[in-house]
């Protein structure tokens, strides 16, 4: 498993190397985009574990002083994006990792990553117009 996730990383890293506008600040811009793709995934892991499996929502960060829209930010911010971003950092960019994965993975042209970046975002709509059409 993680083998496909240093290939989607490589093919994502080449790519946006290639564009002569990231040239310079590709590091920003992949991670941007792997970190929205995995915290994506990873939300709609927990919506599943927590409605179908332990049928109790658990994963949460409820402080009641804030106001409930700022308190969905900083618990999406806290709880899904920043346990990715760390996971990122310290699997791909630490110690400048990514350069011994770029010699050892091949690129496909982008495609591996447009593929998982696409499904990643388009998943947990699908399933929730799915999910809104057979309860209807």
């Amino acid at each position: 498993m993680l083998s496909l996730y240093y290939r989607i990383w490589v093919d994502c890293i080449k790519r946006a190397k290639q564009q002569p506008a990231n040239r310079d600040n590709w590091h920003v811009g992949t991670m941007i985009f792997m970190t929205l793709a995995m915290a994506f995934n990873f939300v709609l892991s927990m919506t599943i574990l927590e409605k179908y499996v332990f049928k109790i929502y658990f994963y949460k960060i409820e402080l009641s002083f804030l106001p409930s829209r700022v308190n969905n930010v900083l618990t999406y911010l806290v709880l899904f994006i920043l346990p990715c971003f760390i996971i990122n950092y310290l699997l791909i960019f630490r110690n400048k990792r990514y350069e011994k994965l770029l010699n050892r993975y091949p690129y496909y042209n982008g495609k591996l990553f447009v593929v998982y970046f696409a499904v990643s975002m388009m998943l947990p709509i699908i399933l929730l117009v799915g999910a809104i059409f057979l309860n209807a």
